[in-house]
């Protein structure tokens, strides 16, 4: 049976291999983008099936939220699973950066990382419980909440509390019979961190590459699956033996 499906930041990367994962196994998606119009409706055309639909919002901005979260329940009929991939990465190493530029890159990153997925997270769940959805919940967070990212330091405790978000939303919403869970990449190959992906990143898996963005949404399909329910309150790492905890 289809279901429906929003997936934040799905204009690229991740995010869009995530939504053409769910739209190849027969589900509705809305692709949800911040700025990149024009590359999220790239991925609403290259998705396969019908009644996928586009649904743009600034995640900052706590009204806008509440309005995608209704379009993309109008436009698909409802929402059965929630993939929470938006975020920014704004580079801020504390030597190198202003004061203000600190306060600002920490005040963008928790903004968009983790208030705005709260928000959907709670407006989604909320639409789940009204109306008796047996929903998913899935958020991708990071290796980089575990292993600390120096010149990210917003990004890190973003991931961080992302996933505590969800290992709290999973306690919540299983009398609801909703699953929560989250997955934690290391690095992987898109287009937002191509500059980066030098002989020194390549190594630090025993495999010797990164992950590609279908490996992630692969497991992201998982988690969302009906047979999944019980890996709700995970994280599963997803860096190919780059860190161990």
């Amino acid at each position: 049976m289809s279901r429906n499906v929003l997936v934040t930041g799905a204009s690229r990367g991740i995010g869009r291999a995530v939504a053409a994962a769910f739209a190849a196994s027969g589900d509705r998606v809305a692709v949800h983008y911040g700025t990149r119009r024009a590359e999220a409706e790239d991925t609403l055309a290259a998705l396969p099936g019908e009644g996928h639909v586009l649904v743009g919002a600034d995640l900052r901005d706590p009204e806008a939220v509440a309005s995608l979260v209704e379009r993309a329940v109008d436009g698909l009929g409802g929402v059965d699973v929630l993939v929470n991939n938006a975020a920014v990465n704004v580079a801020h190493p504390l030597a190198d950066t202003s004061y203000e530029e600190w306060r600002a890159a920490w005040r963008e990153t928790m903004d968009v990382n983790v208030f705005g997925a709260a928000n959907v997270s709670y407006l989604v769940a909320r639409h789940m419980i009204d109306r008796g959805v047996r929903g998913r919940i899935v958020n991708i967070g990071s290796r980089g909440a575990y292993k600390g990212e120096p010149d990210h330091p917003a990004y890190g405790a973003a991931k961080a509390a992302l996933h505590s978000l969800g290992q709290s939303l999973a306690v919540a919403l299983a009398p609801h019979g909703i699953a929560v869970a989250s997955v934690a990449p290391g690095f992987v190959a898109t287009e937002r961190v191509a500059d980066r992906l030098s002989d020194a990143v390549l190594a630090q898996s025993p495999f010797g590459r990164v992950a590609t963005p279908e490996e992630v949404a692969s497991a992201v399909h998982h988690l969302a699956s009906p047979g999944a329910v019980w890996s709700s309150g995970a994280v599963l790492d997803l860096n190919g033996a780059s860190h161990l905890r």
